[in-house]
């Protein structure tokens, strides 16, 4: 495997974790750094912009079922029973009941109005406000600079050019076609998933692992628990911070159904983690993060549009779950973001800005200087027991 160091190094080894161009998490499936202390910390990526009233679904709100009339039965009630998981995530409700999910309705980052994915995506995993011309680094690459005793783990980036996900102050890895990689079992299996999902990568993956045969993918379970078992491995090693993508959430038609399996994978994710974790999971905390939300209203294809207020979704055994976190702006047409799109109530950067600062110490002078140029992180919300 090729290694190549960026001319900005700083302090000797960091992992290469941060902002990613790239729709597919095909293109960058997995970044990891250890830390130090025993806190464990999982962002996942949700590309494709989550519905997140779809998702969580306001079902106490009078506007919810007007607004939503195909895409507003079933569910699983949570709290008082304004909000209900949607049927596909309503494995997740153990986890509820255990305090061990929280959810941020009406939340987001500072982008507006282009919705674009490619530029939401960036300035999510940028962690910045502004022109998406501007980024160059991942707020999780900043985080690090600011923990000594953080050394390089793993970062893929699969293609011949080099990724967004591992530009910044970092040494990284990088693999492109034509090389062999020399990967454990579990990292074997990841890769091998990946490549056996997308024919442009399939020829020079089967290459690079030296695959023989192709086993049918079906006997080593669906994407999110591949992923979520490589990962939890890891988390049981020296892996501290971890990031990774997990895509399908982009339903501009038939939504309905084609909601239902990205909804599942990433259930599938938090439960597989959940049990390989063990003893584990209680100094864990995972972020699930989505570029923007979708319109309030369904279209004439069954399906929603790019929009701006989302949804973040939070699990983990270090978690105070059991609640929602932040405000309810509503869904009447005069509360809506541009009479299209719900509310954005805060920004989403808070959350993961209060997360790193509970569980590694970061001062939150230099979360808002270094990490999230700009932030008011505004009031704790005690993410951790």
């Amino acid at each position: 495997m090729r290694s190549k160091t960026n001319r900005r190094a700083f302090l000797g080894q960091v992992a290469a974790l941060g902002c990613s161009a790239a729709a597919s998490p095909l293109l960058t499936p997995i970044a990891m750094a250890s830390a130090p202390g025993e806190n464990r910390l999982v962002v996942l990526i949700l590309r494709g912009a989550l519905d997140g009233l779809d998702a969580l679904r306001p079902v106490g709100d009078t506007a919810f079922k007007a607004l939503r009339p195909s895409l507003s039965d079933g569910g699983t009630p949570l709290g008082d029973g304004f909000f209900a998981l949607h049927p596909d995530l309503s494995g997740l409700a153990p986890l509820w009941q255990a305090g061990e999910l929280a959810f941020v309705p009406a939340t987001s980052t500072p982008y507006r109005d282009k919705r674009s994915h490619f530029d939401g995506q960036d300035l999510l995993e940028a962690g910045i406000a502004g022109d998406p011309a501007q980024v160059r680094d991942g707020w999780l690459n900043r985080a690090l600079t600011l923990m000594p005793g953080t050394t390089a783990r793993t970062a893929f980036a699969l293609g011949r050019e080099r990724m967004l996900v591992l530009d910044g102050a970092a040494p990284i890895t990088h693999w492109q076609p034509g090389t062999e990689l020399d990967l454990g079992p579990q990292a074997r299996l990841l890769m091998e998933y990946l490549f056996t999902q997308d024919t442009l990568f399939a020829e020079a993956g089967r290459t690079a692992l030296e695959m023989g045969s192709e086993a049918d993918m079906d006997t080593r379970g669906p994407a999110g628990e591949v992923l979520a078992r490589y990962l939890a491995e890891q988390i049981r090693g020296e892996t501290r911070i971890a990031s990774l993508s997990l895509s399908g959430f982009d339903t501009h038609q038939w939504q309905k159904n084609r909601l239902r399996p990205a909804l599942r994978n990433l259930q599938t994710t938090l439960l597989t983690l959940r049990a390989e974790l063990g003893a584990l999971w209680a100094r864990t905390t995972v972020l699930a993060l989505t570029e923007f939300g979708r319109t309030a209203r369904e279209n004439g294809t069954n399906g929603t549009d790019h929009g701006t207020g989302g949804m973040a979704l939070l699990a983990g055994g270090a978690l105070r779950g059991g609640r929602m976190i932040g405000g309810w702006p509503g869904l009447a047409e005069s509360a809506l973001y541009d009479r299209r799109d719900l509310m954005p109530l805060s920004d989403v950067r808070a959350y993961a800005a209060w997360a790193l600062h509970d569980m590694f110490g970061l001062r939150a002078s230099d979360l808002t200087r270094t990490v999230f140029p700009g932030l008011d992180m505004g009031d704790t919300p005690s993410l951790l027991l």
